[in-house]
């Protein structure tokens, strides 16, 4: 990373599934006139590749050798994989639940790392992931970490699966949520976890809008 890169002003947002984290980010970006980067697509990308390639979860080496070779871009909103706009596909249960386990695999992570550092451009980034603060971008001026209970982070999904069509049961989004939980904190390899100095924010009784001020607030009192 070059020097002119690195005083490219980054704001990292980390947090659990479902903690509000991309939405949040998203219309900070928007609002700075920032580039956006949802490293989670990345991972999901991932998996619906390899698992469209009949990929085994097991094999670390060619799961790594598919990440690092990913033709993906994100226009506005939408996410693609080549060509094909996957927004949605993405966004199913199935995918994220093998896009968390994939996530787990040190080769893997090493493969989209520098896919990740490449969206560092002027005027700058608002990323949002798990390890954002504290692996990818970790001299970031603003880190914030969202989170929320996991009944109010089950609540949203179920509405978000619902509104795109997909089938869904809370009970099943709680256990999954659970586990994923369990699985990002307890990793070897970039847990989930705030970065020391990350401001924490609970979203589980505030709206999009006034997190979203919250983290513009922090921006202005920051020297970025």
């Amino acid at each position: 990373m070059t020097v002119s890169t690195i005083t490219i002003p980054v704001i990292a947002i980390d947090g659990p599934t479902a903690s509000g984290k991309g939405t949040v980010a998203h219309r900070v970006a928007y609002q700075l006139g920032f580039h956006y980067l949802d490293s989670g697509a990345l991972y999901r990308l991932t998996a619906l590749s390899a698992q469209r390639r009949e990929i085994d979860i097991k094999d670390e080496h060619a799961l790594a050798k598919l990440a690092g070779a990913l033709p993906c871009s994100f226009v506005g909103e939408d996410i693609f994989l080549a060509h094909e706009n996957v927004s949605t596909l993405i966004r199913a249960e199935q995918i994220g639940n093998l896009a968390s386990k994939i996530a787990a695999l040190p080769a893997v992570r090493q493969a989209l790392y520098g896919l990740q550092l490449n969206f560092r451009k002027t005027p700058g980034l608002v990323a949002d992931g798990r390890d954002m603060g504290t692996v990818i971008f970790p001299h970031a001026k603003l880190k914030v970490f969202l989170t929320a209970s996991v009944f109010a982070r089950a609540e949203r999904r179920y509405k978000q699966l619902i509104e795109k069509g997909f089938s869904a049961s809370i009970e099943d989004i709680l256990a999954d949520l659970r586990e994923r939980d369990a699985r990002d904190a307890n990793r070897v390899i970039a847990p989930l976890k705030p970065a020391e100095d990350a401001h924490i924010l609970d979203t589980s009784n505030m709206n999009i809008e006034a997190a979203v001020e919250h983290v513009l607030r922090w921006h202005a009192e920051t020297k970025i």
